[in-house]
């Protein structure tokens, strides 16, 4: 299979780079991945790159993008950062796959078991983890279906696990609300976000069709922004 180029980027919509990541989750699942010519992908990219869609995953050894979506050479842009939080410089780097290099799909991923959500759950505090904890800290508070405050910690499966999605919902939130140029790319039709998981122990990848934001009224329903005499305002804190 050849690595993709400028016209073959061109060509995919959101929509499609969307169904090619799920097309190759499933090859992963079924232990069908492609046969492809790595070495041959890499000549055919030394001259640029045209990804078709980037992820923002954990650091999880388990979860690699290229992987578990059984995409090649020059296919995906892969960010990584333990918990899938986002930042600034995640942001900045989401600007330049979408709005420099055409990628054409962000898709956030979690994990099941994630070791820096336990690590939130527990308000755990080393050193300078201890700033990239509390980006998570919003979701374990958010999360609402755990009463017992003695069962609100990683010991609790379900807790830690509903702080996960929660978490990944979060991060697509925060991109489309600090980014003006991804907003404008999503409102244009040139690009789209989702939220995903990553299941470790079968490989399935669920996408979060909530999350599925791909043009104006969607981002104000995820943002919670309301369109006012022409205007969009926040109608949130």
């Amino acid at each position: 299979m050849k690595a993709h180029t400028l016209e073959t980027q061109a060509s995919i919509t959101p929509a499609r780079a969307l169904d090619i990541l799920k097309e190759g989750n499933t090859r992963f699942v079924n232990n069908l991945r492609v046969n492809r010519n790595l070495l041959q992908q890499a000549n055919e990219t030394r001259d640029g790159q045209w990804p078709f869609a980037t992820v923002v995953s954990c650091i999880d050894s388990r979860t690699s993008a290229e992987l578990i979506f059984d995409q090649g050479l020059g296919d995906i842009f892969s960010v990584r950062i333990a918990g899938n939080v986002i930042n600034t410089d995640i942001v900045g780097s989401l600007e330049f796959a979408c709005h420099v290099a055409g990628s054409r799909l962000i898709v956030v991923l979690g994990h099941t078991s994630c070791g820096a959500i336990k690590g939130a759950c527990d308000h755990v505090e080393i050193g300078n983890l201890t700033e990239l904890l509390s980006k998570i800290q919003p979701a374990v508070y958010e999360e609402s279906q755990t009463t017992d405050p003695g069962a609100r910690n990683s010991k609790n499966h379900d807790f830690v696990e509903n702080v996960a999605d929660l978490n990944v919902r979060r991060s697509v939130r925060t991109i489309v609300s600090r980014s003006y140029i991804l907003e404008h790319l999503i409102d244009s039709g040139r690009a789209a976000i989702i939220g995903a998981k990553h299941d470790l122990p079968s490989g399935a990848v669920t996408f979060f069709d909530d999350t599925w934001v791909h043009d104006e009224a969607s981002m104000r329903l995820i943002t919670g922004r309301a369109a006012v005499n022409g205007a969009k305002t926040s109608t949130s804190k």
